[in-house]
């Protein structure tokens, strides 16, 4: 079920729903007046959903930060709002997140942050549960679709209850595993103005001090209330023997291995409700802490004095499946384990690899030719995936806009006069607006030595191809300002000669001035013009095809490292030296190719040519 069908879907119907689309839809039926984020997996489809929704504002913003701050502004104002993003989105709007933990929300304020726990698209497995012991704020951690619909309402009410934010910390299972939720019907909510008060909103060091003490006592008061929250609940078992406490996502596993156990399940997890664990825990014989991926719990708990197992039984990595937690838990109460016999499957690697196409292929081949000269930092999105066969053309990924600040750390640190290698550092448009500006001003300021590579497909490509302010269209599709980058970089301090603009499928021209830029001791930037194949702005073109006579299987083409060519063996041969060699040769796919070229360009047989005998009007 789309987002777009739960849209005209009437109260008391049962829909079937991702996560995120049940916290889109519950988000809009609470009354939320604006939405933020900034698309990142797992979270993204909860602001396309809650796009769809009339009567709100809704804007990937151009990045985590920016939403905070736009969502607080609401929020002060009185509306209900809607933050969304991932876990490592939150590192990047702390700032604004911290802060507003001392103000408190006067709107209801929902943080919806999506940990990918088991690392399905993130460069780390973090744990978001500590962002609600950092900023004093609540935490609400739903299992499945249902639970998060009924908590994101919960939620508005609770933040305008306390005063304060309030986190709904989902999973990828969560977000985007889908199931059976009951919609309801949208409620009217009133918006007061902004009510200025100094004392509260100008967060300066004497006015934020006078706020702690109500800091302090909304704890107090938010612990009481996970006490006796209808969201923390007691499933009696039949067998006592060991019972677990557990939230989200890992419930639902540890109901499928032990049906019969007793389980405390948390839905409003922070602040901790000891009591009840601790009155839970009397009618257990041992009890196990259940969570994914750090001890929180567990270790508060035992600060609470309780005796309870935690990551000692239990790993402190990935999700907790059914045949995570079944063999210790029943090592544990001394139960045989079974194993699996059946011999495992040999499965032929796929490892990940750019589309067809790929406008990111052009600069990878290019860069992959200059490997012996240039150090490559690297950045967030499709094009991490250079670091990849054939290319293997990245030396550094670790956040969104490092490439920037690590590439000048590379420069400054190396000593002086040494040019054995230069740096080059890569980065999409997306990823440059998001963070990557300011770590340009910073290698222009510090006259940093180092080569920028900005690739701009015209879309945020690796979350599923989101506009943003580079692509001249808004999250509804709408036409907005669109930046111009090679004006950008040119306010940021790259001379005008230093700046080019480059077609990535002409590798000739894209290698010559790699070259060149490479060899000037001074900031410069190349910025790449195709679009993404996967946007409508893509235009596909006739595709090509090898004329076998004049193939002689070199591999050239192959190392583009296009999805489209295809090697096969075409036999064996005995050469004079009496060595029998494996002959191979090449094919396109032309279901598939859509006529970029790239490989024409390194064809020193000439054995790649287009049209193919397949019609355009039939693509």
């Amino acid at each position: 079920m789309s987002a777009a069908s739960a849209l005209q879907a009437p109260a008391a119907t049962r829909q079937l729903l991702s996560g995120n689309e049940a916290i889109a839809r519950a988000a809009w039926e609470a009354g939320v007046r604006v939405g933020t984020s900034y698309p990142g997996t797992p979270a993204t489809e909860i602001l396309e959903a809650l796009s769809m929704y009339p009567g709100l504002h809704t804007e990937f913003s151009v990045n985590e930060k920016v939403a905070m701050e736009v969502a607080i502004g609401a929020s002060m104002t009185g509306a209900r709002t809607i933050c969304s993003m991932k876990h490592v989105g939150m590192n990047v709007a702390a700032d604004a997140f911290m802060t507003f933990s001392y103000t408190g929300a006067n709107g209801g304020l929902v943080i919806a942050v999506a940990d990918d726990v088991g690392l399905s698209s993130s460069q780390n497995e973090q744990d978001s549960r500590y962002w609600g012991r950092f900023g004093h704020m609540p935490i609400l951690e739903p299992a499945d679709s249902e639970e998060a619909y009924q908590m994101t309402l919960a939620a508005f009410d609770l933040s305008e209850r306390f005063g304060t934010p309030v986190i709904l910390r989902t999973t990828t299972r969560v977000c985007h595993v889908k199931a059976m939720v009951t919609v309801g019907s949208p409620r009217e909510q009133p918006i007061a103005q902004f009510a200025p008060d100094p004392m509260r909103w100008v967060m300066v060091p004497g006015n934020a001090g006078r706020r702690l003490p109500l800091l302090h006592k909304r704890d107090g008061d938010l612990r009481e209330a996970a006490e006796i929250s209808p969201l923390n609940r007691i499933e009696e078992g039949t067998d006592k023997r060991v019972g677990f406490v557990t939230s989200g996502p890992a419930y639902l596993h540890l109901k499928e291995s032990f049906p019969d156990a007793p389980i405390l399940k948390l839905g409003f997890s922070h602040p901790v409700p000891v009591e009840l664990v601790r009155a839970f825990a009397k009618g257990v014989g041992q009890l196990v802490v259940a969570e994914e991926t750090e001890p929180l719990l567990e270790t508060e708990l035992k600060a609470a004095g309780l005796t309870v197992l935690g990551k000692e039984l239990l790993p402190r990595w990935g999700e907790l499946l059914p045949n995570v937690v079944t063999p210790p838990v029943k090592g544990l109460l001394g139960e045989p384990v079974e194993t699996d016999s059946r011999p495992t499957p040999t499965v032929f690697p796929r490892p990940p690899t750019l589309c067809v196409a790929c406008p990111h292929m052009g600069v990878y081949f290019a860069l992959s030719h200059m490997r012996q000269k240039v150090l490559i930092s690297g950045d967030i999105g499709c094009y991490t995936l250079g670091a990849g066969h054939p290319w293997m053309a990245l030396d550094t990924t670790i956040c969104m806009g490092a490439s920037m600040g690590i590439a000048l750390g590379m420069d400054k640190a190396r000593p002086d006069g040494d040019t054995k290698k230069s740096i080059v550092a890569v980065i999409g448009d997306s990823t440059f607006l998001h963070m990557g500006m300011q770590g340009l001003l910073d290698i222009t300021y510090n006259r940093g030595n180092v080569t920028v590579l900005l690739l701009d497909n015209r879309t945020t490509g690796m979350t599923g191809g989101q506009n943003n302010p580079g692509c001249g269209r808004d999250v509804h599709g709408e036409v907005a300002p669109e930046v111009d980058f090679v004006k950008l970089v040119e306010a940021l301090g790259v001379k005008k000669e230093r700046v080019r603009v480059v077609d990535p499928y002409e590798l000739p021209t894209l290698y010559k001035a790699l070259r060149e830029e490479t060899a000037i001791p001074e900031p410069s930037v190349i910025i790449t013009n195709r679009p993404c194949t996967l946007i409508d702005e893509y235009t596909r073109m006739v595709p090509f095809r090898v004329e076998d006579a004049r193939c002689t299987g070199c591999g050239a083409c192959t190392d583009v490292g296009c999805p489209s060519i295809v090697v096969t063996r075409r036999g064996k041969e005995i050469r004079k030296s009496g060595n029998e060699v494996e002959l191979t040769w090449v094919t396109i796919d032309t279901s598939t190719c859509t006529g970029c070229g790239m490989c024409v360009k390194t064809c020193g047989a000439d054995a790649i040519v287009g049209p193919s005998l397949i019609k355009s009007e039939d693509i």
